[in-house]
């Protein structure tokens, strides 16, 4: 069975290495960026899983990045992480494709709890896809997924 691979889009510098360390303890294999434009280089040269995704950052912001991340690459889950939570904030990035939301400071295990979820959630795409691909369905993954979101 594939192992789950994070990334951690941040622009605190402490959070990233400290959650990474720790989620490394846990034996989860994470990516860190410090800010959106760095992610959506990641995402180009690794198969990421899920992302955790913070929603202030300078420059590009946490629901423009997930936006492109969803558009370049639906399959990838995004969790937004923000300690500036407001309602709006929440329902863009679930409008936006986001698979969920915690707030800073998230316990560690509740930062995994939820990426397990959303690679879960991934993995029934995947499968989804590969039995509409061997029935020699012509729809695209993006089909797929909609069809699964209704």
């Amino acid at each position: 069975m594939e192992k789950m691979k994070m990334m951690l889009v941040d622009d605190e510098e402490r959070y990233l290495m400290t959650t990474q360390k720790l989620l490394e303890r846990k034996g989860v294999e994470v990516l860190i960026a410090p800010g959106g434009k760095e992610a959506l280089d990641l995402l180009k040269r690794q198969n990421v899983h899920v992302v955790v995704l913070d929603v202030k950052m300078p420059g590009m912001d946490g629901n423009e990045t997930l936006k492109a991340i969803k558009a370049l690459y639906p399959l990838v889950e995004v969790i937004m992480l923000t300690g500036h939570a407001t309602v709006d904030s929440a329902i863009d990035g679930l409008k936006s494709g986001a698979c969920d939301y915690l707030m800073k400071p998230a316990d560690i295990d509740e930062i995994l709890e939820k990426a397990m979820a959303a690679f879960e959630r991934r993995q029934r795409l995947e499968e989804k896809i590969r039995i509409a691909q061997n029935k020699k369905f012509m729809r695209s993954p993006r089909e797929i997924i909609k069809e699964d979101n209704s």
